[in-house]
């Protein structure tokens, strides 16, 4: 087209040659032996006026006008008509021509093809671009001429940029960027499509031949610093184009212009789009030098440092934007992911006819992919089997133990079998949560996932990365999980009927099914302070104890030398008392090496019956803090019922070192510390005339109650922070005072538990 007709016009005749029939174009006819010139007459002249720095006004210009005046120029030409364009798929467009078009000169001069991009659905551009290039083909055809021609005719850089721009007064901003490179890919495209395919296509010789391309190909070596060049500013180009059509297309009901960071981009985009624009203009001129210039342009060092500072300064220009741009799109995620927790929140808060909303939007609110696994069969299926059931969301991170997934399966099968007596399904879903914002998925986290999801029964979420960040936030906000499990039970219609049955769950098993806050309060009413609560589940051999109804000293804490003088002490009053007594040894909730060494001296020394295995030590434990936490949950941990009071009182006494549980059978006798056991029972000659009349167990009480009296023990409760809900306030078990809550750093090595921090009441 526009390239073709110059260069027919302005070829040298060479001298001899027949004229020209009348009405024809002269062409010259090289001979074997001749060389190509370079072009004579005026469009020469000024095609070197350019390229060695413009005519006589440009050198003035460049220097006299800085940034504001140019832009003050170029804002003058800017008069949108308010019609919006969607020049996105244009530009995907012109950004396969240029990619296309960009190659690698040693190998064009081999005549060989090069690999490129992935083929585009012709069909799909067709119909998207049919009505847009109906409307747009003239002006880009304009644009296509301005290039070509102010180039041959000696225009400066910076007039032929403006004039540009004014042909696109009535565009916006990004649809006049996209305008110039559609132009300047159509000509850049069409002198590479010669170049690739001249050589094995007569119709593509023929018409290289008039733009010099074999002669051009030959010279690979001196061209390619040149090409280089040219190339980097292309890429450069497409850098900032995308760029501004970035903030175009950024979503206004989440961003507005007044947002500073937006602000501050838009007031660059005048700037990105001149000079993106000025290096459109400065690479036609270069590939028009090189079909009209021949061998003077070839042999030319100039324009490669003209088209590295054009690249050098559009890269920084589209750096800057995209600085600005991610900012943008941070305000942006930010806004989507305060609309998507507050659309979580009324939907949690809205009645439906069955779960699969609620669901979708906790799991994954898409139908393209089917985002659990069955634990049974291990094969990707749907959220729609879990349609209408009872839904038990055990939410966790990668750090769930074995202890409790061992505990969680045993309780799982147990209440199936419980539930297949009734018409209520129930299934399990795990929940993997991974905050992205703060850590970074690593190969290693892959494995322990997939280690930890091949061990469970139920379903599990395919991915962490399936769980949205809202759905992130909800979790740890409005359930209030922090690292600990928990397991929200959703009905058939996907409302909430307990914020964490997994306490219910430790404390009473599958008897807490369907796991809901009414089932958990009315087991609570039903509970008393016995023997059973604190080791229900555990050890058939202390039921068997209760069952003979022996006296029962269930004692703790890791003081090797107070065991040793209670145990002792202990079997001697049994002795004296004439009555059946047995022990065991409960450990405490944390420092489980220390624990361990405790169980193998109880052990070696023959002191008393302990739980070799810790994992019966850690439900224990795990069952009594249940037990506090569920009474938070429901808002009950200050209740005067005795039953908490015993409890608070016994995980105050771990945290203080050594203590004791008295009971004859199923009746819990005295709950005591360390400071006050041991010695009720050195005192023995002090209160054993009791025995024969009140019984051991009263004359035990009667005694403790009045060394107790002497001194409180001091009572403390600590928190770790990866629990869930942890209370504002808590009164004393002893004293009923409020207590005082401080915060405490703990580094416990005997766990490896560095840098725990914990709330600590005391």
């Amino acid at each position: 087209m526009a390239d073709t007709m110059p260069n027919m016009a302005l070829t040298p005749k060479v001298p001899g040659a027949s004229p020209a029939p009348a009405g024809s174009t002269a062409v010259a006819r090289p001979t074997a032996t001749s060389r190509p010139t370079a072009p004579a007459g005026p469009t020469a002249t000024a095609l070197q006026k350019y390229m060695r720095g413009g005519a006589p006004g440009e050198r003035s210009m460049i220097s006299m006008s800085d940034d504001n005046l140019m832009m003050k120029q170029v804002l003058e030409t800017h008069s949108p008509d308010g019609l919006e364009l969607d020049v996105r798929p244009l530009l995907l467009i012109v950004e396969d021509i240029l990619t296309r078009a960009t190659p690698s000169v040693d190998t064009l001069a081999d005549g060989t093809t090069v690999a490129h991009m992935e083929n585009l659905d012709e069909k799909t551009h067709q119909a998207s671009f049919i009505a847009m290039m109906d409307a747009l083909s003239f002006t880009i055809d304009r644009i296509c001429c301005e290039l070509s021609l102010k180039a041959l005719s000696g225009g400066d850089a910076h007039s032929i940029t403006l004039s540009i721009v004014k042909m696109l007064t009535s565009f916006p901003w990004d649809a006049k960027l996209v305008l110039t490179l559609a132009a300047f890919a159509f000509n850049y495209g069409e002198f590479w499509l010669l170049a690739q395919i001249y050589s094995t296509n007569q119709l593509a010789k023929s018409m290289a031949i008039l733009k010099q391309l074999p002669v051009i190909m030959k010279q690979s070596g001196p061209l390619k610093p040149k090409f280089d060049a040219l190339n980097n500013l292309i890429k450069a180009m497409l850098e900032v184009t995308w760029c501004v059509l970035q903030l175009k297309e950024l979503p206004s009901p989440y961003i507005s212009h007044d947002d500073p960071a937006l602000s501050a981009a838009m007031s660059h985009v005048p700037t990105a789009v001149y000079w993106t624009i000025r290096s459109a203009v400065a690479c036609a001129t270069q590939i028009t030098a090189l079909t009209s210039m021949g061998h003077e342009y070839i042999t030319s060092t100039t324009e490669a440092w003209e088209l590295s500072t054009l690249a050098h300064k559009l890269k920084n220009i589209s750096e800057h934007l995209q600085k600005q741009i991610d900012l943008c799109q941070q305000h942006i995620h930010e806004k989507k992911q305060l609309e998507s927790f507050q659309n979580l929140l009324h939907l949690l808060d809205t009645i439906h006819i069955d779960n699969m909303k609620i669901l979708k939007a906790l799991i994954y609110p898409k139908d393209d992919i089917q985002p659990l696994i069955d634990g049974s069969t291990k094969r990707r299926v749907h959220i729609e089997v879990l349609r209408r059931k009872n839904v038990l969301l055990l939410i966790s991170g990668l750090d769930i133990s074995q202890e409790e997934l061992s505990i969680l399966e045993q309780i799982h099968s147990e209440s199936k079998m419980h539930a297949s007596r009734h018409e209520n399904p129930y299934e399990v879903v795990w929940i993997p949560v991974f905050d992205r914002s703060k850590t970074q998925w690593t190969d290693e986290m892959q494995k322990q996932f997939e280690a930890l999801q091949s061990t469970m029964p139920w379903y599990t979420v395919y991915h962490p990365s399936l769980i949205d960040q809202a759905v992130i936030r909800f979790i740890r906000e409005i359930w209030h999980f922090r690292r600990k499990p928990i397991l929200v039970v959703l009905d058939p219609q996907g409302k909430v009927v307990s914020p964490n049955a997994i306490h219910m769950m430790w404390i009473w098993g599958s008897n807490a099914f369907p796991f809901t806050t009414i089932r958990e309060e009315n087991l609570w009413r039903e509970e008393t302070w016995r023997l059973e609560l604190l080791v229900n589940g555990i050890d058939p051999t202390i039921l068997n104890w209760i069952r003979e109804g022996k006296y029962i000293f269930l004692y703790g804490g890791d003081d090797i030398e107070w065991i040793r003088k209670f145990t002792a002490t202990a079997r001697q009053v049994a002795v004296a008392a004439r009555i059946p007594l047995e022990m065991v040894y409960v450990g405490k909730s944390d420092k489980r090496e220390q624990v361990r060494r405790t169980v193998t001296a109880i052990t070696v020394e023959k002191l008393s019956y302990c739980w070799e295995d810790l994992a019966m030590i850690w439900f224990f434990w795990t069952r009594l803090e249940s037990m506090l936490f569920s009474k938070i949950q429901l808002g009950k941990a200050d209740d005067h019922d005795i039953v908490m009071q015993e409890i608070k009182r016994l995980l105050s006494y771990d945290k203080s070192g050594g203590w004791a549980v008295l009971a004859k059978g199923s009746s819990v006798v005295v709950n005591g510390h360390a400071t006050t056991m041991l010695p009720t029972l050195v005192e023995y000659d002090l209160w054993k005339e009791h025995v024969p009349n009140k019984g051991y167990d009263l004359a035990f009480k009667d005694h403790h109650d009045k060394l107790h009296g002497i001194a409180y023990p001091c009572c403390r409760f600590e928190f770790p922070s990866a629990a869930g809900r942890i209370p504002e306030w808590m009164k004393c078990p002893e004293c009923q005072r409020l207590m005082d809550k401080l915060t405490t750093f703990l580094c416990c090595h005997d766990d490896a538990k560095h840098g725990t921090i914990s709330n600590l009441y005391d």
